[in-house]
């Protein structure tokens, strides 16, 4: 999301204006306070008006709202934790749950999801597993409000000029992006993520390919280099130069987009729900659509588990009550919808439906769907953020280059997160 200096130094000057924690009004009223930690042009009037609405239906209670920028969320919360001035509520993705839930700062909110009839068995079960799978205790510490899903964005005029519909397999997947390869034309099939990010990409397609549905196995080892991976890989790095253009090796999700909707080059590009507006805006929506990740040939629908965001509760507030009702009020059916429609991205709550846009209701179908194999990535482990981005990003350029083969790489990724499990275990008591 795009960030304005202007606005983040007034958000940030509202957030010292405004203060932390609760407070009680003279005139009865309960003063609580949440923070948006991503806070932008886009997202700041989202919040504003369903904040409006809950203090429509609970006149007692007043929320103040704080903007804090995404890349100073983290300090300034670690900030608010140690000085004792930490919000009431937060908006809180699973990237940054593990910390917060180790310094104590968060209320587990299981029970409150179970007592209240609009939220007790409305969230996804892979979902909450996701949220769960983050810290040693098993406790759900957000109330879920959405997700995002991987996504192959395509061309939809390409298509119909070669008389081909959106794969629904691997299989229909490569032929696609043979067939809409035309180098003489400036044309690729595919642009492969090579630079910064390129490693969940790369999962994504690795494990939607092979069917596998679990990240480590039963003794803890992970299964990244099982040989039907190690097969799925080298077929996906041998799309690299054949299928895309050959500065694809330094590519992060700017320069795709660039040869996707500016240049006009590439007839699929993986990424994710979250860049839709870009698209529609370059392209219009009567040349590009988007597909879900494919089943394996064996029939197997594996995808990823996606970073999920939600609201959560600081144990260090005054009002826990009202904060509560501020955090279940956001994920619930119509006001969960709302937020999840007006970003882009799947609701958390089920009873969603039919409000969304097309490539939205395609997304939460997959994931709501009892066949959907969803592999829990492991965000649980300290160290997975440096593996995959420090240590695994620059030798996955030398796979694409052919200077490592597929199955050297996978074998030395899979031993440093068999490692890091096992000390995670370890640390937790063999959990």
């Amino acid at each position: 999301m795009r960030r304005h200096a202007p606005m983040a130094a007034i958000m940030l000057a509202t957030a010292v204006l405004a203060g932390c924690g609760s407070d009680a009004g003279s005139d009865g009223t309960t003063e609580i306070t949440f923070w948006d930690t991503n806070a932008g042009p886009a997202r700041t009037p989202i919040w504003q008006h369903v904040i409006a609405e809950f203090e429509k239906a609970n006149p007692t209670v007043k929320v103040n709202y704080v903007g804090v920028p995404i890349a100073q969320s983290a300090q300034k919360i670690d900030t608010a934790i140690a000085g004792g001035g930490v919000p009431d509520v937060a908006d809180v993705a699973t990237s940054g749950l593990g910390i917060l839930v180790a310094q104590k700062a968060l209320e587990p909110v299981d029970e409150r999801i179970a007592a209240n009839p609009a939220l007790n068995g409305k969230f996804n079960e892979a979902l909450m597993t996701t949220i769960k799978n983050i810290v040693p205790d098993r406790k759900a510490y957000i109330i879920p409000i959405s997700t995002n899903a991987g996504a192959f964005w395509y061309r939809k005029d390409w298509f119909k000029e070669a008389g081909l519909e959106p794969p629904k397999t691997w299989s229909e997947f490569f032929t696609a992006v043979d067939k809409l390869t035309k180098p003489g034309e400036n044309r690729f099939g595919f642009t492969i993520r090579g630079g910064a990010g390129s490693i969940a990409q790369m999962l994504e397609v690795v494990y939607g390919q092979s069917g596998i549905t679990e990240f480590f196995d039963a003794s803890g080892k992970a299964t990244l280099n099982d040989p039907r991976n190690v097969t799925a890989l080298e077929k996906y790095a041998g799309l690299y130069k054949k299928n895309t253009p050959e500065g694809d090796l330094q590519n992060d999700y700017v320069k795709m987009v660039a040869q996707f909707d500016t240049a006009g080059s590439i007839a699929i590009m993986q990424h994710n729900l979250g860049s839709y507006q870009d698209h529609i805006k370059a392209l219009g929506p009567e040349k590009v659509a988007s597909f879900s990740v494919p089943t394996s040939d064996s029939g197997t629908q594996a995808v990823l588990s996606n970073p999920v965001s939600g609201v959560a509760v600081f144990s260090a507030g005054e009002n826990k009550e009202a904060a509560f009702k501020l955090a279940e009020f956001f994920a619930t059916k119509d006001i969960g919808g709302y937020i999840a429609e007006k970003s882009g991205v799947i609701p958390a709550n089920t009873d969603v439906q039919g409000v969304q846009a097309a490539h939205v209701v395609e997304a939460q179908q997959v994931l709501n769907d009892p066949a959907t194999k969803v592999v829990q990535m492991p965000y649980h482990l300290p160290e997975f953020n440096e593996i995959t981005k420090t240590w695994a990003e620059p030798l996955f350029q030398k796979v694409l280059l052919g200077q490592l083969s597929a199955k050297d790489f996978l074998d030395q990724f899979a031993a440093k997160l068999t490692e890091a499990q096992a000390a995670y275990k370890q640390r937790n008591g063999g959990s």
